[in-house]
């Protein structure tokens, strides 16, 4: 089956993967995290309830308890999971992609993902095996928990935001579900019914053609921010009051503004391989930290987390951590602890863009996707070409390679779900990081 990935289960739906699978995995789940109860969410899509009914089927004829947390974002799913002592959830939903896909993020005690390497790959090999219905089958119980979550996520609601002008596109995806009850309606919103065919632009905030109505609402609401979530609001970004799209990775500096208050002790905080050096010199500059680098994904991050203790951390795409969300991901938690920073801010006479512009340091190419089919190969050819002509002040090769230099730094990996070779440069000035563009650039032309 093509939808086991590193992080997650997803593909096209009926392509990729179809009922019967999500019957045998729902099947199958009791056994591999060794629990009767599981707890279930899912996120708008056309395919989901169908998802949901075969998966329950299965986890039933396994002779163990559905939860049903019914429409949700995923990270209600992850804090439902260790709140109320789950050993096991699922949640349905296949996040920033398009309509035709869906999948399964999996989750076990303390909300800790399972990945391909913490349980996936052997959910793949059980889902061959024979099914043997148990005699004493499972139920399927409502566990609408709304309230207790949107009450949790207002805690976090800053105190004084009446001076903040803000613009949120929801994507027509799961923020729509909770956003209002959580942080108001007095807002501009932009696509916030719930619509799992995604009629107005796809719910990855990543891709620019997705954010030009937020820029645009932003100029016309004269707004001091932008923000925009991904389908299953596990992901948020951020557009400035210029309109201009906020690169996500420089949020985990601003993050440094809440968290770094008067710290004594040295705060420990995650950032993943693709991450700006602006990042680390910043928080370096407003508190005692001790910045971690490490592998892209929540199936890493989350845990990296933990190991480490840190207290936030944040991915290039968009996923903000914290150690009081179970060491896990929340667009909504990382939207309504950054409003709070942006509202002080702006209460000293300082907007969002001048506040990025003083974290922002370095001339920066953005992800690059090659479509390459020996991947392998190509980062070798880059590895070893400036090993060989530079001198190597760093090297990282735990998700792809991260070379470091005096004054310019790269990093390419191969994507964990699809069939691209990404890449990012980043250099001092415009004018080296087009002449390291343009030597990599040439070194992968034969692999093209």
């Amino acid at each position: 089956m093509k939808a086991f990935h590193a992080y997650d289960i997803r593909g096209v739906y009926n392509e990729d993967f179809n009922k019967e699978d999500a019957y045998k995995i729902g099947f199958f789940l009791p056994e591999l995290l060794s629990t009767k109860r599981i707890l279930i969410g899912r996120d708008v899509r056309t395919s989901s309830p169908e998802i949901f009914e075969y998966l329950s089927n299965g986890i039933k004829d396994a002779g163990a308890d559905v939860y049903d947390a019914g429409l949700c974002t995923t990270p209600m799913i992850y804090w439902l999971t260790a709140t109320f002592d789950f050993e096991a959830s699922v949640m349905i939903t296949a996040s920033h992609n398009s309509k035709e896909y869906n999948g399964m993020k999996i989750s076990k005690a303390m909300a800790k993902p399972v990945g391909y390497d913490t349980g996936l790959s052997t959910l793949e090999q059980m889902i061959k095996g024979e099914i043997k219905v148990n005699n004493n089958k499972g139920k399927v119980i409502d566990f609408d928990k709304h309230q207790d979550y949107i009450k949790f996520q207002r805690k976090y609601l800053p105190k004084d935001i009446g001076n903040l002008n803000l613009t949120i596109d929801c994507s027509n995806g799961m923020a729509a579900l909770l956003i209002k009850d959580i942080i108001g309606d007095n807002h501009n919103y932009l696509f916030d019914i719930l619509d799992g065919t995604f009629p107005n632009h796809e719910a990855n905030p990543l891709v620019p053609e997705n954010v030009i109505d937020l820029q645009k609402a932003v100029i016309n609401n004269n707004s001091d921010l932008g923000i925009i979530f991904d389908g299953d609001a596990d992901r948020v970004m951020f557009v400035d009051e210029k309109g201009k799209f906020i690169s996500p990775d420089l949020m985990i500096a601003v993050l440094g503004h809440y968290f770094l208050k008067d710290n004594q002790q040295t705060t420990h905080v995650l950032q993943d391989i693709r991450s700006s050096k602006a990042v680390s010199e910043y928080l370096n500059k407003i508190g005692n930290v001790k910045v971690h680098t490490w592998k892209v994904g929540r199936a890493f991050a989350a845990l990296k987390l933990a190991d480490i203790d840190a207290k936030f951390g944040g991915e290039l795409a968009g996923h903000y951590y914290f150690k009081d969300f179970y060491y896990s991901d929340s667009g909504i938690l990382a939207m309504l602890i950054l409003i709070d920073v942006v509202a002080k801010m702006k209460a000293e006479g300082k907007t969002v863009s001048k506040l990025i512009d003083d974290i922002k340091a370095y001339a920066n190419s953005g992800e690059i996707n090659y479509r390459i089919e020996k991947k392998a190969e190509a980062m070798e050819k880059i590895k070893n070409h400036f090993e060989k002509t530079e001198k190597v002040d760093k090297l990282m090769d735990f998700d792809g390679y991260r070379l470091e230099f005096n004054d310019w730094w790269f990093n390419i990996r191969p994507s964990n779900t699809e069939p691209y070779l990404r890449l990012i440069v980043e250099a001092k000035s415009e004018e080296l990081l087009k002449e390291k563009l343009e030597i990599i650039n040439n070194l992968l032309k034969e692999f093209i």
